[in-house]
């Protein structure tokens, strides 16, 4: 076995059986389970009680519809399976709120009478304790679309217009767009897609290169130190060649690095699968994100059109999910993953030879800083804009091409631009290998000096 590779396992089965790697594979899967788990979750558990709203109208523009039998044939402030409206009238609202705290309501709402004239209506929700912001919007968008029909039907009433020819006329404008997104690919095949979801996609695949570049080259940076200050690393290199030792602790590290990664995705996808199963019901986990999308969007009425387009909605984006090549996103996020961290590592591990401690460092981590926050700053305008010139010059160059081309990947790239990412960051890798291979042999073995920029130029320089 060569002495890389005696290094490379040595690095990988030191690091796998440390308590830290052993806790973050074990607390990391349970973590990223959660966020996918518990907004479900939540969304289940939430409004658990059903909470009593008592109604004081003094506008009485609010009042439901009854029939001859007393029963309500139209509410504008609609009742769900966790809200009911209770409507008093000839109730003082000083009354009603000293009333409040010894009843079962859990909140007065006051229209006052000015509610429609004024600009805006404002109407007041008293309650001891803050309510949640579903609730608030429950009852502004409910309100919201009633007041809009009645300062439509004042207008029409200006140019003699029927209440009937008003609503004809409301229903008639009342409108809505749909962009469905529908790729073509080189032979005609039409596939739906979802500008959204790609989007999120490659936010967080981005995202995640960026950290793992930092947590795993920031370890191969603190190793190097640590050996050097223990002394341990003069009687290594007695036997090894400096520019093994740094590859060895580089792939060493990846390594550790892929291995501890597989462990999350495996055991993450096994604890969703079974938090699923054992607490998701997910006929309601759909219905309520259908209500919930239903009430942020303004759109609650009882037209069947409009609910039948929210349904619409959700399968598009199911299928639009459903269409993406997660086999090629996820085999080219590990090789921006390998590809990434092999580039900063290299830089990490001549940071590390070049000090004698951690604090040393900060003087030279700002060429390695400067171009992963550049990389997170231009991933946000390529979201918006992944075809653009700064994403595509961004996605070639290799010092950023790991976040920012993973951004791109869920849109659709040419196979020419990965090809030129993927060959630049190769080349860059085996160079910076080469440069930082440099400076680790002279700095190895540096002691108790400053080393500065110049300092790092003729250790490049250096021919012996």
């Amino acid at each position: 076995m060569s002495k890389a590779s005696l290094i490379i396992q040595r690095e990988y089965i030191t690091r796998v059986k440390k308590p830290s790697f052993i806790i973050m594979s074990i607390i990391g899967p349970i973590l990223f389970a959660a966020l996918m788990i518990a907004p479900a979750l939540l969304a289940q558990m939430e409004e658990d009680d059903l909470k009593k709203i008592a109604v004081l109208d003094d506008s009485y523009l609010f009042s439901p519809t009854k029939d001859a039998d007393g029963n309500t044939v139209f509410s504008v402030l609609k009742d769900t399976e966790f809200i009911k409206f209770d409507y008093f009238y000839s109730y003082d609202l000083d009354e009603a709120k000293a009333d409040l705290k010894d009843n079962d309501y859990y909140a007065i709402l006051y229209i006052p009478h000015t509610v429609v004239s004024s600009g805006v209506g404002q109407v007041q929700l008293f309650s001891y304790q803050q309510p949640g912001l579903g609730l608030k919007m429950h009852i502004a968008n409910c309100m919201e679309k009633h007041i809009e029909d009645i300062k439509m039907q004042e207008k029409g009433l200006e140019y003699g217009l029927s209440d009937k020819d008003m609503r004809n006329i409301i229903k008639a404008v009342n409108s809505s767009v749909n962009v469905n997104t529908i790729k073509l690919s080189e032979d005609g095949e039409e596939k739906e897609t979802s500008t959204e979801v790609s989007m999120i996609l490659g936010y967080i695949c981005g995202f995640l290169i960026y950290i793992f570049v930092f947590m795993y080259g920031s370890q191969v940076m603190r190793g190097v130190i640590e050996e050097k200050t223990s002394r341990i690393i003069e009687v290594i290199v007695s036997s090894v060649r400096p520019f093994q030792l740094m590859l060895g602790k580089i792939v060493g590290v990846a390594l550790v690095g892929l291995t501890q990664f597989m462990i999350w995705v495996l055991l993450t996808f096994a604890l969703v699968s079974v938090a699923q199963a054992a607490f998701l019901d997910p006929a309601k986990t759909i219905e309520v994100a259908k209500e919930q999308s239903l009430e942020t969007s303004n759109i609650l009425t009882d037209d069947t059109a409009v609910q039948d387009e929210a349904v619409e909605g959700f399968q598009q984006m199911y299928s639009a999910i459903r269409n993406i090549n997660f086999p090629l996103v996820l085999g080219m996020f590990l090789f921006y993953f390998l590809g990434g961290y092999l580039l900063y590592a290299a830089m990490f591990a001549a940071v590390g030879s070049a000090v004698d401690n951690e604090t040393d460092t900060q003087q030279f981590m700002l060429p390695i800083t400067i171009p992963l926050v550049l990389a997170i700053i231009v991933m946000i305008s390529a979201i918006n804009n992944p075809d653009s010139s700064i994403a595509y010059w961004f996605s070639i160059i290799p010092f950023t091409s790991p976040v920012v081309m993973m951004v791109r990947i869920p849109f659709g790239v040419p196979l020419a631009d990965v090809l030129i990412s993927v060959g630049l960051l190769i080349l860059s890798f085996i160079f910076m290998v080469w440069l930082a291979g440099k400076i680790y042999r002279t700095g190895i073995l540096m002691y108790g000096k400053k080393v500065t920029y110049k300092e790092l130029w003729k250790w490049i320089r250096f021919k012996g």
